[in-house]
């Protein structure tokens, strides 16, 4: 009997489980659907009377859609999508501008493979104007604007297919980290995140992509003609080349030649991102350190090693940098400080956290490792 007992337990536990399949083969997911289950879901959508033709029309839809499911969990789905069938997730976006009617599949007559994005107040739109005539229609142009006036720049024709994003009196770090998400912006190949005060008279979008992708440079910057807004020797426009990758900067400046400021280095005033290193870039931005100072001694972390060979200044599209300081005279007077010397302490001040928080990350990070490694 306690034999016969067994072998009817285990055929009654062979046969559950021939009665359940993975609902959908080679994605990974934690637990069994009941073949049962599938085949009144496939029942229930063969009765439904809904058309489902795009040539035709529709109707009936809401009859498909209070059809009972079966419950779907499937872990390697972006988080929160787990109850998701994967073929229904999009985890990516984009910021192409569509229409209201029509066929969505007909909405572009062209994707944009690049995005300019300036932070711009109204009293600049002349010098934006003439950015924005610089580069073809394979670039999107988005502007963030910290004044509020964002309708008045309709007077230029391209803003009508332009992004308007307004906040007042926000740095363009700011906009970058909430509105510039990788997921977001992974329909370009490249990211552009400039200031709004640059001359570019000696400039041409298609030529620089161009250039950036011959070096294979995945953070760049247009070279600076030498003037009174220059800051770093690296980022200077050297005459006699294309692209610069090294530099000498003043002694004892760098403490190796193949480290910044004297390489893997460029100003956060005109920054080029490829999607891939701008998705490492955006992780390491702060939310409330919205300047971005420091950033720019940070960025070697967000390409290959070695850093100094991904990284670079084109030098024969090169740009004029106007030193105006539009952004500072949104501040407000503090602790005695003019409004654009407050501006200008707290920048300083913004920097020293930041490389605070990045030392101590790296501390405990590899004092980690290193315990672990003691445990092994």
């Amino acid at each position: 009997m306690g034999i016969a007992f067994g072998f009817f337990i285990g055929i009654s536990i062979s046969s559950a489980h021939l009665t359940k399949i993975s609902l959908l083969s080679g994605v990974k997911s934690s637990f069994d659907v009941p073949v049962a289950e599938i085949d009144r879901f496939s029942a229930d959508v063969d009765r439904s009377h809904a058309v489902i033709d795009t040539s035709s029309g529709t109707k009936e839809l809401e009859a498909l859609g209070s059809i009972r499911i079966p419950k779907i969990n499937v872990p390697s789905n972006p988080r929160g999508a787990e109850p998701l069938p994967p073929g229904i997730v999009v985890s990516e976006s984009d910021l192409f501008l569509r229409r209201l009617w029509g066929e969505p599949s007909e909405d572009l007559k062209k994707k944009p493979k690049y995005l300019v994005t300036f932070t711009v107040g109204y009293d600049q739109r002349h010098n934006i104007n003439a950015c924005v005539k610089k580069f073809s229609d394979d670039f999107a142009i988005l502007l963030f604007h910290y004044d509020g006036r964002t309708s008045e720049w309709d007077q230029f024709e391209w803003s009508k297919n332009a992004i308007h994003v307004s906040a007042r009196k926000q740095t363009k770090w700011w906009y970058a980290k909430r509105f510039l998400h990788p997921d977001i912006v992974s329909a370009y190949e490249y990211i552009f995140i400039w200031d709004e005060d640059l001359g570019v008279e000696h400039f041409n979008g298609d030529k620089y992509i161009n250039l950036v992708k011959k070096h294979g440079l995945e953070i760049s910057q247009p070279g600076l003609e030498p003037n009174n807004g220059l800051t770093w020797e690296m980022t200077k426009r050297r005459g006699d080349r294309d692209v610069h990758m090294v530099t000498e900067e003043k002694p004892g400046w760098c403490s190796d030649p193949h480290l910044p400021p004297c390489a893997a280095f460029v100003e956060i005033m005109a920054p080029v991102f490829s999607r891939e290193a701008w998705r490492c870039v955006w992780h390491m931005i702060q939310n409330d350190l919205v300047h971005g100072w420091g950033l720019d001694f940070a960025l070697r972390r967000c390409v290959e090693q070695p850093a100094h060979e991904k990284i670079g200044v084109i030098d024969s599209q090169w740009i004029v940098h106007q030193v105006i300081p539009s952004l500072g005279n949104q501040g407000e007077a503090h602790n005695g400080k003019d409004p654009r010397d407050a501006v200008r302490t707290r920048c300083k001040s913004e920097w020293a956290q930041f490389q605070a928080r990045l030392t101590n990350a790296d501390k405990m990070y590899l004092e980690g490792l290193k315990r672990i490694g003691k445990q092994g």
